[in-house]
């Protein structure tokens, strides 16, 4: 926009007049502080300020520095209200923090601290100006962050920390402001709600797609059952767990839409031309036949737990899979302490391996081999219980089965698990989220 003659002080007073409506209308207390720091970040408080006092606010600036930009410059000499240094200002019930933004690269010193954490929890209501002053704008790390606010507002897009953690915790409600950039082209998204199923009145369950999930041995198969269930749940027609003889006794007494087959029929399953998708890893041990088995096969595999962990090192064994969904262990058991945020480190995971790699978390990231990524935010810290991770690979493979693309799969396979735990909430046992299923796609746009 500044290369195509667009002075860069009107973007800072399109940022700060943004902000301030965002501000106002989220029911930011009359009387406030704004913390301003020295750079742009600074600029867009000073402007902020101007704007709030118009409306009728009882605002006073704190200034950690005077302005070291033109820009921040020329807005602080527009503010005609009061500004007064660290130490002085006495506490408000609201609370701006537009000390430092989305360049930090550094820890923030004591005195900044003190001043966040003196004028900060005294407020009621607290908001940030692009980022929470203290946060790494690419990892979300945190960088000496102190405080977690009510709402932050941003400009054009979000950045990569309003989507990571521990960042994401302490933004509160995040805004998009507009402010004339347009469309942001970028290899970096949000994820969004699939589009609901649509069923021709034709179809029927080969149609719908066929998944085979592999059994390991008796006394392990609660985890297959869950990826079955939840297989069968997000859409699949047909859905086989495939189980060596010694533990179909104990699959038989548990399922009954769910089919069931001796391992022995592995080969003729994988070769029938109605199985689209294979779910490997929950509950196998250590069976790597039949892992490089199933990764033989043209099949859309998706590769969890102990099929992951028996490729500790050598991830490229997994290259035919179609999708890797590994949490945090198993992903440096597989790739080693890879450098960079939670994206830069899946985004380099799935370019090595070419195949699609979901890395699990509170703010799961969906990495493509073509540098296409998408954070996950749709989802509850509910989901921290045993067996959801079998129930993801569940739904993934169900998306395959159906047609989706790997990164497509995954990503609806990310969301629709994240909407049943939100529904699910407190109690939440994984069993339960198969079942929530139903209302989740009956809501779906």
């Amino acid at each position: 926009m500044i290369a195509a003659g667009c002075a860069s002080i009107d973007l800072m007073e399109r940022a700060g007049a943004a902000a301030a409506v965002a501000f106002e209308r989220f029911g930011l207390l009359r009387r406030v502080n704004i913390l301003c720091g020295p750079g742009n970040n600074g600029g867009d408080g000073y402007v902020i300020a101007r704007h709030l006092a118009a409306a009728g606010f009882a605002v006073t600036v704190v200034a950690a520095a005077p302005p070291r930009t033109p820009d921040a410059a020329a807005m602080a000499a527009g503010w005609d209200g009061p500004v007064l240094p660290f130490g002085v200002a006495q506490p408000a019930p609201g609370f701006i923090d537009a000390l430092f933004g989305i360049g930090l690269d550094r820890g923030l010193d004591d005195a900044a601290v003190a001043e966040l954490l003196r004028l900060g929890t005294a407020a009621k209501v607290r908001a940030a100006v692009d980022l929470p002053s203290g946060v790494d704008s690419d990892s979300g790390a945190l960088l000496g962050c102190p405080l977690g606010f009510d709402i932050t507002v941003t400009f054009a897009a979000c950045k990569a920390a309003h989507g990571l953690e521990p960042a994401r915790g302490r933004c509160g409600r995040i805004v998009v402001a507009d402010i004339g950039l347009g469309p942001v082209a970028s290899p970096l998204m949000t994820n969004a709600a699939p589009h609901a199923p649509q069923l021709a009145p034709e179809v029927h369950k080969f149609t719908r797609g066929a998944v085979l999930v592999i059994a390991g041995p008796a006394g392990a198969g609660g985890a297959a059952r869950l990826a079955a269930r939840a297989a069968l749940r997000g859409g699949a027609g047909l859905v086989t767990v495939v189980a060596p003889v010694a533990a179909m006794a104990e699959h038989a007494a548990r399922l009954d839409a769910v089919m069931l087959r001796p391992r022995g029929d592995l080969p003729a399953l994988l070769a029938d031309v109605r199985t689209r998708a294979v779910v490997i890893g929950p509950g196998l041990g250590a069976d790597d036949a039949g892992l490089d088995q199933v990764l033989a096969s043209d099949l859309a595999v998706v590769a969890d737990a102990d099929a992951l962990n028996a490729c500790a090192g050598n991830p490229e064994r997994l290259a035919r899979a179609a999708v890797l969904t590994p949490h945090e262990g198993e992903f440096r058991r597989l790739f080693g302490d890879l450098p960079g945020s939670r994206i830069d480190r899946a985004l380099v995971a799935a370019a090595r391996v070419g195949t699609v790699v979901v890395l699990k978390g509170p703010d799961t990231v969906i990495a493509a081999p073509d540098g296409r990524a998408v954070v996950n935010g749709h989802a509850s810290a509910w989901l921290a219980t045993a067996g959801s991770g079998d129930v993801l690979a569940g739904l993934i493979a169900a998306g395959l089965a159906q047609g989706q693309s790997a990164f497509e799969a995954a990503c609806a396979g990310v969301w629709l698990h994240g909407d049943a735990g939100l529904r699910g909430g407190a109690g939440l046992i994984a069993e339960d989220l198969p079942e929530l299923l139903p209302a989740v796609l009956r809501a779906l746009p």
